[in-house]
Order: structure tokens, then sequence, then C-alpha cells
């Protein structure tokens, strides 16, 4: 784990909680005066949920260029992956990535981005120069379509004559723009549909340059949503890390998804064990006595 932290008790609570699943915090500096947060309001059937961030003047958002050592940082990883949540939060925090990407990069290590745009923390035309220059500095990237066409520019899906939101095809066009405009070695979309803030149809696609892979579509009554495209995320990371084709790194990494609407809270504390059981079996979710 790569940030910063205050050097006082509410920044030790966060690093002990980080450390309860096994991360590593030895290269999160300890500076600044708060902890960045943000408020979440719970939504339920059509009053949506709603987000207020709390990160100006944070000890993460004050950092600059210069301020970590990615050399000691990166040492004996394979993969970098940050989030568009990170250059959001000011140009200089955008300039540390684009050296974080630089340092992993001439290390040989993977890089990737979670596009995640928050236009609570920045407006499209804000973001949508910083994440191309981001974006072809990576080897993954994930996003959904949206976001994926207002900020990186791939075609416009709306007439590609797919109907069906959960059909492979549909995608082919936008991960074929990603990889090739941005010298991607892969890209992925989560895929979402649903009118009701508890209820979401939820899937995902990726294509290696072997054409899209699609996922199974999970039907879900989520207890927490937030966080769901990050577990996606880990879970494809860690697939990959490990060797699995793509479809089966999809599958896996979509299951993480699925399963974290099912956990409080912004992180996905499924096990690979529970993961790889909805992958085997979709009704995984009845009773185990």
């Amino acid at each position: 784990m790569i940030s910063a932290v205050p050097a006082h008790a509410i920044g030790q609570a966060c690093l002990n909680e980080m450390r309860r699943y096994g991360l590593d915090t030895r290269h999160v500096l300890r500076r600044g005066e708060r902890l960045g947060t943000f408020f979440l309001e719970q939504g339920v059937a059509q009053r949506p949920s709603q987000v207020i961030y709390d990160r100006r003047g944070s000890s993460f958002a004050e950092l600059r260029p210069g301020d970590l050592d990615w050399g000691g940082a990166l040492e004996g990883c394979a993969w970098l992956h940050f989030t568009g949540t990170a250059p959001a939060l000011s140009p200089e925090l955008a300039r540390l990535t684009q050296e974080g990407c630089r340092a992993a990069r001439e290390r040989g290590l993977t890089v990737s981005c979670d596009l995640n745009y928050r236009a609570a923390l920045w407006t499209v035309g804000q973001a949508r120069p910083v994440l191309r220059e981001l974006a072809a500095a990576c080897d993954w990237i994930v996003a959904n379509e949206t976001h994926a066409r207002l900020l990186l520019g791939s075609p416009d899906l709306a007439g590609n004559g797919a109907a069906d939101l959960f059909e492979a095809g549909r995608y082919a066009a936008c991960l074929e723009f990603l990889r090739s405009e941005y010298g991607l070695r892969g890209a992925a979309l989560t895929v979402r549909a649903g009118d009701l803030a508890e209820q979401t149809r939820f899937a995902a696609v990726g294509d290696d340059g072997r054409g899209p892979k699609m996922s199974r579509v999970y039907d879900i009554t989520a207890l927490d949503r937030v966080g769901a495209g990050d577990a996606f995320t880990g879970g494809l990371i860690a697939a990959l890390l490990r060797g699995d084709e793509l479809a089966e790194a999809v599958e896996f990494a979509a299951a993480a998804g699925c399963l974290k609407h099912a956990i409080a809270g912004d992180a996905c504390h499924a096990t690979e064990a529970e993961i790889r059981a909805l992958v085997a079996n979709p009704s995984a979710g009845v009773i185990k006595r």
C-alpha cells in the first residue's frame, strides 16, 4: 500500500485496520494533519445513494511529486495499480501518479488503472486529458462503458446492433479501441443494469486481444454496493497474477464484485474460497448448515 496518513492516533488506527488484512504498510508516509473521509447516505428504491467527499487538506491529498520513494516501494513487486480518484484530488497528485507509472514501467511491473471517475471530485473536462495521459502509461484499464467513452474516447455503442446489455459482442469495439489507442495488454468493463438503489444486475467483460470474454450475470439485492468495482478489479488482478486465462479471471473477478454487494463497508472481505464457490455454483447463496 502506497499512501499517506497523519502521524496521530487516527492515522495509526487506519494502518491497523489495513494490517488486519495482511497489507504491507511500510511505504505509507506519516505526515499531515488529517485523514481523508467520505460520507455515504445509503439509498433505497428510487432514492439514490449520495456520497460527499471530504478529502481536501488530507495527508494523501497533499502529496507532491518527489515525496515517495518509488524504488523502495516497488522493490519486489510485480504490479502497480492506481485508481482515478487519486489524480482527481490535485494536479500535483496527477503528476505524482504519472511519476509512479514511469517508475513501475522502468522496473518491468505491470501497471493498471481503474478509471473510477467521480463527478464530485472533478469535471469530465478536467479529467479527460489527465486520464488519457495516464492510460497511455498502463498495461490494463478497468472502467465502465460510459466512462471509457466520455474520458478515453471509445466509440458510442448505442447503435452497434447488440440490444442485449450483457452480450459480449456489444463491447468488442470499445475494448478493441482501448487496447489499440492506448497500447494496452488488456481492458475490462463492468456492466450494470437496474433502476432501484438496492437492486442491480452485474457482470463484466474483458479482452486481452483474443476477443471479449463475458462473465455470468448476477441478479443482486445489495446491502452495500459501494466498492463492488474495486472488488472486481482486485479479483481481476489476483487472477491474472496467478496466471488464469482471461475468461477465468473475468469470471472470478465478477464473482468477487458480486459478493461485495453483500458486505457492509467499502471493502470486500470475501475469501478466495467463497469467491471460487460462487464461480462454481451460482446458487451458493442457499443457507449452509
